[in-house]
């Protein structure tokens, strides 16, 4: 078993043997072990690797460093322990696997057992903490960059050792610790803390002298070192020295330690930050903490607003929710969950909804504290106003609240130890101002909104975090029926798909749209829906006077938090066409890398003000797409925002490029300009890479088309359309291939392009023959043809016949179609391009079974064959195994039939043409009937059917006619 240790020299053993490390290996790991289960960035990596002068290799070089790393561990038996994450590396412990985690583990005990009385206990624990440190934090390794860090937990191991030593003489080892105190006194001399509890102590062992000269020498050294006096703990401790006070001793009335800190058990902490170590604060609040200031009556608190009344939808999320409910009324650990979303997503609604559900599982009380972290009136609640708040509900006297957050936020634990409250902190700012909040005893839960994932919380305090998104069409539709009756909204069907629409799903803007159409209840919901339709912006239908509902106020207040590179992101968003936005993608709009835009989405994700909602793949949802249109109008110039736009299309014109060359290398290769600069470009390696991005992108490649010809960008939208030509084919999507070669054309006649005339003709013709509009076909095959033969471009004639005959051929005029199959055979042989025969040989073959010329067919088809093999084109192989197949189920021969078929299949689905395999498929199907294989027919039919509902083929109803035992 591997074990990390980094509380003193870092070093990693496995099976108790130590393994040996490079500096730079330690240092890698180092950084790694502090942020343990979390990614830590390559920047960052860098950040603190190379303090000095970071070299130009330096990526290289942390890269092959953690590859070093990961041999070590590898070879120890761990290969899992470090993981690549999206732009850095991540390494997973727990408290068995690192001492730093262990250590924060055995303080958190100690303090949960101190709040419990259990001294004793939280003494042990402490020790078995503290035991683990053999020297100073990562002893021998000096990073940049986490001095902060270190200095925190150096800092919380020495209150850890003070509240420990505290406990010990609360159990009277005063005389066992005299030894240890004089040795702590004279390492860590400026701790005014260790100083008064070594008086004690000393005292407690009858050496009243002796404790006065203990003071003294603190007081001695503190003037030398710092020229201060001592501070009013110290000075009290002296003065109950001095008059002898009844309660230092072991026995006495009264507790001394009020006189560290004037008040019981609650040290000063040197610092307000918590340590990063992956724990709670590891402060310990003993037992003796009684209850300070309660009055008379215990007030239970109730404080939850009321809910949403017609509360709809997320199920899933109140499932989650309640999952975190324990089965029984114990409960080993307090329980967090962390509710994040986008504004006016619904967070409050849901968290009231549920916290209303289960409030009689917390009979102690229930607080609600708005903490106002994205009010627009920028006033947040600090954390200490919070705990007063809570201090007040508790019913404390204000004279009895101590000074400070630490201090407050102790005693709030204390005073919630043992006890089932439901605590909901609405609208969390970040971690920071949530900690203090935070109860700590079993028993409790804290429900926690924000838009921020607080991804702190669920790092160190092991939050669950729940993700809201955007309604669903029914989600909505429920609310709106729930809102203004089932009624009137069966009524309105139209009206109400436009509400929905128009509203994004998104629950803030529907409730505003169904209060006001519940105000207007004579009104017809067309009228609203018209209002929406007919909104210079889709924001000013939202437009009131409050600004908890009127969007854009409620949109701004995230966006004027935003850091400048990430604001200035946020704005070029608008001018995306949508769904979705590559890292890519997002790059080239911004004119930044790949590297400096990743944090600026990150920043925008935390934000809440985008979604990813895959990896790498980014999305605004409707509403604040507009709200980023109109900021990119109202703060880029109009050459910003062209400049912008330009290369976000040249980012989709040259990865499309490569992309269409990729998945079918033998096409006609088209001029490309050069790239424009800060242009990102997907670097695709092979055809499966191609297809995946083509995949991805479709839709947004689509509306590129639309964009560049809006923005008078021709050759942009000429070229998107081009690249998308084979893979819209071969997916069976024709509606949108005629649709992007409609306006490839209309752009290539706008730029008084001759040849991508031609080609979009072409391509017109071949998708308009799929939809089965042959008249039309014929008309841009004609027109090709034209512009072939005024360019003497023999291969484009060849080309334009080979339309034509497939436009024959779907008429049933196969002497037509031979003829100018023939006629392109002869140019393609006179243009020598063998790709072009071996096509032209195969439809042949087609043809010349469908005349009943079957051996003429096995002729062409073979020689297709050979030429797809001498080209090496594996999908043009199996389209000739398929023609082959189809003259011998012609001929009789349904076992050879079958055979080719089969080998047709293997290469086809290796390809990218789904179409073909799905014909391929059923042919088969139709073969293994011929041999009543029913069986096997049946299998390769429903294997074709799944293909054609996959692209949404019409020819899936003729395929389930054949598993039906019917033709239609």
């Amino acid at each position: 078993m591997v074990r990390f240790r980094i509380l003193g020299r870092v070093e990693v053993s496995a099976d108790g043997q130590v393994l040996d490390l490079g500096h730079r290996q330690r240092e890698l790991l180092a950084v790694l072990l502090l942020r343990a289960n979390e990614t830590v960035t390559l920047d960052h990596l860098v950040e603190f690797c190379f303090s000095a002068r970071v070299p130009p290799s330096a990526r290289r070089q942390v890269q092959n460093t953690a590859g070093r790393l990961r041999k070590v561990l590898t070879a120890a038996g761990c290969p899992d322990v470090i993981t690549t994450m999206a732009g850095g590396y991540a390494l997973n412990a727990g408290p068995d696997t690192l001492d730093l985690l262990e250590w924060a583990e055995h303080l958190q005990a100690g303090r949960r057992a101190a709040a419990q009385g259990r001294e004793r206990e939280a003494a042990a624990s402490l020790r078995r903490g503290l035991s683990l440190w053999r020297g100073p934090l990562l002893d021998g390794i000096d990073l940049a960059g986490l001095e902060a860090t270190t200095a925190g937990i150096e800092q919380a191991r020495m209150a850890a050792l003070e509240d420990c030593l505290e406990l010990e003489l609360r159990l009277g080892h005063h005389r066992d610790l005299l030894p240890e105190l004089a040795a702590l006194t004279d390492r860590h001399p400026l701790r005014e803390r260790l100083w008064a509890l070594r008086m004690l102590a000393v005292y407690r062992c009858g050496a009243r002298a002796e404790a006065l000269e203990v003071y003294r020498a603190a007081r001695a050294t503190l003037v030398a070192e710092l020229g201060l006096e001592p501070g009013p703990p110290l000075r009290r401790m002296e003065q109950a020295v001095l008059t002898g006070d009844p309660a230092l001793n072991p026995d006495g009335p009264g507790d001394p330690y009020h006189l560290l800190d004037g008040k019981p058990g609650i040290r000063q902490s040197p610092s307000t930050s918590e340590p990063h170590t992956g724990t709670p604060d590891p402060q310990v609040e003993p037992a003796s903490l009684s209850r300070p200031g309660l009055r008379d009556k215990p007030v239970v608190p109730r404080h939850l607003p009321a809910g949403v009344r017609d509360f709809t939808g997320r199920r899933e999320q109140v499932k989650l929710l309640d999952g975190l409910l324990p089965g029984d009324e114990s409960q080993a650990v307090m329980v967090i969950s962390a509710v994040s979303g986008a504004a006016g997503i619904g967070k409050t609604a849901l968290a009231l909804h549920w916290a209303h559900r289960v409030a009689d599982r917390f009979p102690d009380g229930q607080f609600y504290l708005n903490l106002r972290g994205f009010d627009p009136s920028d006033h947040a609640l600090t954390p200490a106003e919070a705990l007063r708040q809570c201090f007040d509900a508790l019913g404390v006297s204000p004279q009895r609240i101590p000074a400070g957050t630490d201090a407050q936020a102790g005693l709030y634990r204390s005073l919630l130890a043992g006890k089932r409250v439901l605590v909901l902190l609405d609208d969390a700012r970040d971690e920071g101002q949530v900690r203090p909040l935070l109860p700590a005893s079993p028993g409790c839960l804290a429900l926690i909104t924000s838009r921020d994932h607080l991804a702190g919380l669920v790092a160190t305090e092991g939050a669950r975090p729940i993700q809201l998104g955007l309604l669903t069409d029914a989600e909505a539709r429920e609310l709106l029926a729930h809102r203004l009756g089932i009624d009137r909204i069966t009524a309105e069907p139209e009206a109400v798909a436009t509400i929905i629409s128009r509203c994004a799903r998104l629950p803030l803007a529907l409730a505003v749209m169904a209060a006001r159409a519940a105000t207007q209840p004579d009104f017809p919901l067309q009228a609203l829906a018209d209002q929406l339709l007919d909104a210079r912006s889709a924001l000013d239908a939202f437009v009131g006077a409050d600004p908890a509902t009127d969007l854009r106020a409620v949109f701004s207040v995230s966006y004027s938090r935003l850091p400048a590179d990430a604001a200035r992101l946020f704005r070029l968003l608008g001018l995306h066409p949508g769904p979705e936005v590559s890292v890519a993608a997002a790059a080239s709009l911004a004119g930044v890398t790949v590297a400096q835009v990743r944090p600026m989405l990150a920043t925008l994700t935390t934000a809440q003000l985008l979604i990813e909602q895959r990896p790498g793949r980014f999305a605004l949802h409707d509403l604040l797409g507009v709200y980023a249109g109109e900021l990119v109008r109202e703060q880029e110039t109009g050459a910003e925002s062209h400049a912008a736009l330009c290369r976000l299309l040249d980012h989709y014109v040259h990865t499309g490029h490569r992309a269409a060359m990729l998945i079918n290398p033998a096409r006609r290769e088209v001029r490309l300009d050069a790239c424009g600069q800060g242009v990102a470009v997907h670097a695709l390696t092979d055809a499966g890479q191609a297809e995946t991005w083509l995949s991805d992108e479709r839709s947004v490649l689509i509306r590129a088309i639309d964009l560049s010809m809006n923005v008078g960008l021709d050759a942009a939208a000429w070229h998107i359309a081009w690249a998308l030509e084979n893979f819209l084919d071969w997916r069976a999507q024709w509606g949108d291939f005629a649709d992007t070669q409609s306006i490839a054309l209309d752009a290539a006649e706008r730029l008084d392009d001759g040849f991508r005339q031609f080609l979009s003709h072409l391509a017109l013709g071949c998708a308009l023959i799929s939809l089965d509009r042959h008249a039309e076909a014929h008309t841009h095959a004609r027109q090709a043809l034209e512009l072939a033969a005024d360019q003497a471009d023999e291969e484009g004639q060849a080309e334009a016949h080979h339309t034509l005959a497939w436009i024959h051929r779907r008429r049933g005029d196969f002497d037509e179609a031979i003829r100018h199959m023939r006629l392109a055979l002869d140019l393609y042989r006179a243009a020598d391009v063998p790709h072009g025969q071996a096509d032209i040989l195969n439809g042949l073959g087609f043809l010349y079974v469908e005349l009943g010329e079957c051996h003429q067919a096995l002729r062409c088809c073979g020689q297709a064959l050979a030429l797809f093999q001498q080209v090496e084109d594996l999908q043009g192989q199996g389209q000739a195994w398929a023609g082959l197949g189809y003259a011998h189920h012609h001929l009789g021969r349904h076992d050879d039939a079958v055979t080719r078929y089969r080998q047709a299949l293997e290469l086809l689905r290796a390809g990218r043409d789904r179409a073909t395999e799905a014909e391929t498929l059923v042919h088969l199907g139709d073969a293994y009937a011929a041999l009543r294989s029913d069986q096997s027919a049946r299998q390769a039919w429903q294997d074709a059917l799944a293909v054609l509902d996959e692209l949404g083929s019409p020819d899936a109803e003729h395929v389930r006619a054949k598993l039906h035992g019917r033709r239609r």
